[in-house]
């Protein structure tokens, strides 16, 4: 397996809190990649405590979002980590910047393994927590890891949904996915000659002035001081466009009726993505589910804005399910 070359310094776009311990840590999951971690312990914390492993967004890195998520959940009191997913930031995986909805759900699994057995985790109280296009596959991971306790999506996004449909089901025909499947093939001929991976799917830059207000979160985000990481894909060109083709024909959350475990869906009530949690929502069965909707919140907000997300509830959340 890989021995990545993990960076000591602190390179986070967020301070680092006093209140708990960090480092760096790795970990493997079932296809033989390596994934990196940065691992939040709640300092003088002893015994065996809860443990929640975060990812996400889509693209982004651990310095960002899902480590402002694992460091602060950390201070309430839990063990966390926050990873790189496959093919991303410091974790392995060749080529680079690829997407699997299959490998991807197995991330979260994996990284349940690795906590399961660390000597200061409980394994009966693990939960964990996936942020927009992460969202959907931790909610896969849920169906399918009867060892996650209580699952969180934050302004969910659901890519093979988006990808097979387009935005809001704009796209939804067969036709409209042939010419996907057509253009993606395409690619993958040109890729072949040219010994190299086309990338898209980054941040528009520069960004266009007639672009939708969610171009323009995204952008302030990905391409201000705010969220950019060099490591982060959004923030420098975007995923290799032909792994989008496996989103097109395996569809995730097909028994996400079926989870047992608890579940809290979190969504800003200006986000263009909102009707994914709403649909998810609308699927899940049980009395211990909840959807939440953020009064006047747009999609980014939830990835950093710390007035806006409302860590109060799923530290209560967390703190129900993994007691």
């Amino acid at each position: 397996m890989e021995k990545p070359n993990l960076t000591q310094e602190w390179d986070k776009v967020f301070p680092k809190s006093d209140k708990v311990d960090h480092k760096k840590v790795t970990f493997h999951n079932r296809y033989g990649i390596t994934l990196a971690a940065d691992m939040y312990t709640p300092k003088g914390a002893e015994g065996n405590l809860p443990a929640i492993a975060v990812s996400g967004p889509f693209g982004a890195v651990k310095e960002q979002s899902s480590g402002l998520y694992a460091q602060k959940m950390a201070e309430f009191g839990f063990l966390t980590i926050a990873f790189d997913p496959s093919y991303t930031g410091e974790s392995g995986g060749t080529p680079r910047y690829v997407a699997s909805p299959d490998i991807n759900t197995e991330d979260f699994c994996a990284a349940v393994d690795f906590l399961s057995v660390q000597e200061n985790v409980d394994p009966e109280r693990i939960g964990i927590i996936g942020i927009c296009g992460w969202g959907g596959m931790a909610l896969n991971a849920a169906a399918i890891d009867t060892r996650i306790k209580a699952t969180a999506a934050m302004t969910m996004y659901d890519m093979t949904r988006v990808t097979a449909n387009g935005y809001f089901d704009s796209e939804d025909s067969e036709q409209a996915r042939f010419e996907k499947r057509k253009a993606m093939n395409a690619q993958r001929t040109e890729d072949y000659k040219n010994g190299s991976y086309a990338l898209a799917g980054g941040v528009v830059d520069p960004l266009p002035e007639d672009a939708p207000q969610f171009v323009k979160d995204y952008y302030a985000y990905y391409k201000t001081p705010r969220g950019y990481h060099p490591r982060s894909l959004n923030s420098n060109g975007g995923w290799n466009v032909t792994s989008s083709l496996s989103f097109l024909n395996m569809p995730i959350l097909q028994y996400s009726s079926e989870i047992r475990s608890a579940v809290l869906l979190v969504h800003g009530e200006k986000a263009h993505s909102r009707y994914f949690s709403e649909t998810a929502y609308s699927k899940l069965a049980g009395d211990n589910k909840e959807l939440l909707i953020i009064s006047g919140a747009n999609h980014t907000d939830l990835y950093d804005q710390m007035d806006i997300i409302p860590f109060k509830k799923l530290n209560s959340f967390f703190t129900e399910y993994l007691r």
